[in-house]
């Protein structure tokens, strides 16, 4: 098995971290110019199936190279990540795996609500943020990312739009 994650998320370093504290350190550290295809050519043939964490963060052409790997190496590759970012937009990364994936499987999340959470909201020193650059990761302490259902998501949104307006 090939482990890999962007390295965009600098979040555990070269570990793929869960929520739960649980990691492991991947193999290899995906840049946003790299040939996922050559790389696993290169040194990741002999593998029995690639797994991608993170995926959101991958180029679109580095998500074509993922379908190649699947095809060309007979390789199965899974990709787990986000959908859209906190303000509720695709990542270029997931909108190509959407576009090409043979398979989607939903891990579900709950709302604290109860409800199924598709949509996450971004805080930042404990207020939701509204704006900003599309990423920006977890480790620091003062940002922090929630799961919502679309009804709490737009609750809290007006919130915070509220407590903007107050200052």
């Amino acid at each position: 098995m090939g482990l890999f994650k962007p390295s965009v998320d600098t979040k555990g370093e070269r570990q793929v971290v869960s929520r739960l504290g649980i990691g492991r350190e991947v193999d290899e550290l995906i840049t946003p110019e790299m040939s996922l295809l050559k790389l696993v050519k290169d040194k990741y043939a002999h593998c029995k199936c690639l797994f991608i964490d993170e995926a959101q963060f991958l180029q679109p052409a580095q998500v074509d190279d993922a379908l190649r790997v699947a095809s060309e190496c007979n390789l199965p590759v899974e990709c787990y990540g986000l959908r859209t970012d906190f303000r509720t937009k695709s990542f270029p990364g997931s909108r190509r795996l959407l576009e090409v994936a043979d398979e989607l499987r939903e891990l579900e999340t709950r709302c604290d609500c109860g409800r199924k959470a598709t949509l996450v909201g971004r805080f930042k020193n404990g207020v939701m943020v509204l704006e900003g650059a599309q990423v920006e990761i977890d480790n620091q302490a003062e940002i922090e990312y929630i799961s919502y259902c679309p009804k709490c998501y737009f609750k809290q949104k007006n919130l915070a739009r509220k407590i903007r307006n107050q200052k």
